[in-house]
């Protein structure tokens, strides 16, 4: 698996970003949002039960990471009309505020080191990536334990202050001072 340090690899996908046949799907590579930061996350099935509650808790939130420069994108290995049957279908994915990308051919997945081999499927991974494309945070959950967008959130405040922060360290709080 891709960690700290490493580069977030190329990517050319589509992403649903309405529920409109017409304009809804569009090209998204990793030269999309440049000079912003990345919040990259998958999920393992769209239709699922434990899916639709982080994907509508990082949409809650969407405004918040745009307030830090950042751009949400989330990621299944279902094709893009699946992410739009979803959308449509799920109330609370209705109105998503950020793309859901299909990586149908499981290249993304594959290069990051967060596929499945036994289901198939991307695992509940979190990548926080920096402006230069540089991934700075990789969380990875089972099959079946959902994440939390807030501390994914508390991450990224405390990345971006580039300084030393201790356990617990929320934004305003202090940071750690070496002498």
């Amino acid at each position: 698996m891709l960690t700290i340090g490493d580069k977030f690899p190329e990517f050319a996908l589509t992403g649903v970003v309405s529920n409109n046949p017409s304009d809804g799907f569009v090209d998204i590579s990793d030269k999309s949002y440049e000079g912003k930061w990345k919040v990259v996350f998958f999920w393992p099935k769209d239709f699922t039960f434990i899916c639709p509650t982080e994907i509508a808790a990082f949409g809650a939130m969407n405004e918040e990471f745009e307030d830090r420069d950042a751009q949400i994108l989330g990621v299944s290995t279902d094709s893009d009309f699946v992410h739009m049957a979803w959308r449509k279908d799920h109330e609370d994915l209705n109105d998503l505020p950020f793309p859901m990308v299909s990586d149908i051919k499981r290249e993304l997945c594959e290069g990051l080191g967060i596929l499945d081999t036994d289901a198939g499927v991307a695992l509940r991974a979190t990548f926080i990536v920096d402006p230069d494309g540089i991934i700075q945070h990789v969380g990875v959950n089972g099959l079946n334990v959902g994440r939390n967008p807030q501390e994914t959130l508390r991450i990224l405040d405390a990345l971006q202050t580039d300084e030393l922060c201790p356990c617990n360290w929320n934004k305003g709080d202090d940071v750690l001072k070496v002498a």
